[in-house]
């Protein structure tokens, strides 16, 4: 089933299903959590700015549990990928993307039964904004220690930039295009997924990121036991 695919286009793919994963979480934490971000922490770093400037419909409570469980799993995820040797990296990550699962698996029973924004599913609130930052949070630590160029899985800024800046029009050589817009098109279609799951329940774009990450957690596992998959860690 894997014939023919190389350590490189696996690690490709994975972080590109990974880029979906994030679109489909701030969907979930942004329609449904109190207007907050947990993957996108630039996202976050504003709304937190609009909420303590008193801005009606911005949770101040809900942005900070964002940034302190993003900032949480962060320091988890680089101590993880520390200890790790060059050569072990991908395997050291696939820890990581395994522990991403299981916060993730977290929300997604904290979201059972859940409905609105409400006193009676406060707990189940920050329950689900702290696992989905913890689990964001050890993901970009492990994919920013990987490097993959154009693969933040979180940032499309620079990438968006890059598309634009590094094109023929601007003189450029185009670079990575196929992989920039892959990822512009992966953050999309995860939000989208998230958006469209939503109108059924909470629970069940939660559940549908779970899979998806562990789809991609797969891949990593998988890419890491290649003989090539020390050329990619290099990346």
């Amino acid at each position: 089933m894997w014939k023919g695919l190389t350590a490189d286009s696996i690690l490709t793919c994975a972080l590109l299903g990974m880029t979906a994963v994030t679109g489909l979480v701030d969907a979930v934490s942004f329609l449904s959590l109190g207007h907050v971000f947990t993957a996108n922490m630039t996202g976050n770093i504003v709304l937190l700015a609009f909420a303590s400037t008193g801005v009606a419909q911005v949770s101040l409570a809900g942005s900070v549990t964002a940034l302190l469980g993003f900032l949480g799993g962060a320091a988890v995820g680089g101590r993880i990928m520390a200890g790790a040797s060059s050569g072990s990296q991908l395997r050291a990550a696939s820890s990581i993307f395994a522990l991403e699962i299981v916060f993730l698996v977290g929300a997604a029973l904290a979201a059972l039964g859940y409905r609105a924004v409400s006193s009676p599913h406060v707990l189940r609130l920050y329950a689900m904004i702290a696992c989905t930052a913890i689990a964001m949070g050890m993901r970009n630590a492990a994919v920013r220690k990987l490097a993959v160029p154009d693969l933040t899985t979180t940032v499309l800024t620079l990438t968006i930039t890059g598309i634009a800046a590094d094109s023929s029009l601007a003189r450029g050589t185009n670079p990575r295009w196929q992989r920039r817009i892959a990822a512009v098109v992966a953050m999309f279609a995860g939000a989208a997924l998230g958006s469209i799951t939503l109108r059924h329940s909470v629970f069940m774009a939660l559940a549908s990121s779970v899979v998806l990450s562990s789809l991609c957690s797969l891949a990593l596992l998988i890419s890491s036991r290649l003989p090539s998959a020390r050329s990619a860690e290099k990346n």
